[in-house]
């Protein structure tokens, strides 16, 4: 392994642990039905971009470590990290040649897909009851999806990621 190569992959591990991190930052009790899946979003970029590289193992993964740090019932989130990412590795060649519209409406999709999993999964084993807020997130996640798009493209095209 080169060290072109080995250092391209220390700059993804490090922006999936930048994304691991928001996603266990406090923030306010006011912000915290609209706080973006950072970590989901940036494993769909990842998937889309190097979908040979970064796809079901290392969202099952981050699932795991995201579960064992938030103290939630182990595989929640890496079944649905997985099936998540499943989808878009599935059509990543599609997902590349849509517009950036086309491309933010099917990630909100995906996000609902997976908050409708962790809810169901979470009904199953707590019967948790259904709130409005549980989709607040995937706006939010919409909207985050063009600056987080734009922002590791450019790291990828800059330290040419492969």
């Amino acid at each position: 392994m080169t060290l072109d190569r080995a250092s391209g992959r220390l700059i993804v591990w490090f922006s999936l642990l930048v994304g691991l991190l928001f996603e266990l930052m406090p923030v306010p009790d006011t912000i915290v039905p609209f706080r973006p899946d950072w970590l989901l979003l940036i494993l769909i970029y990842w998937s889309m971009a190097l979908p040979h590289r970064y796809n079901i193992l290392t969202a099952f993964v981050m699932g795991t470590l995201l579960d064992v740090l938030l103290g939630a019932h182990l595989g929640i989130r890496s079944l649905a990290y997985s099936l998540v990412i499943y989808l878009i590795v599935l059509n990543f060649q599609r997902l590349r040649t849509y517009s950036f519209l086309q491309q933010t409406v099917l990630i909100g999709i995906v996000l609902c897909i997976y908050h409708l999993i962790v809810f169901w999964l979470q009904f199953l084993l707590d019967h948790s009851e259904f709130s409005n807020q549980l989709l607040w997130p995937v706006v939010s996640g919409m909207i985050l999806w063009r600056w987080i798009y734009w922002l590791l493209r450019r790291i990828r095209r800059r330290y040419k990621v492969r």
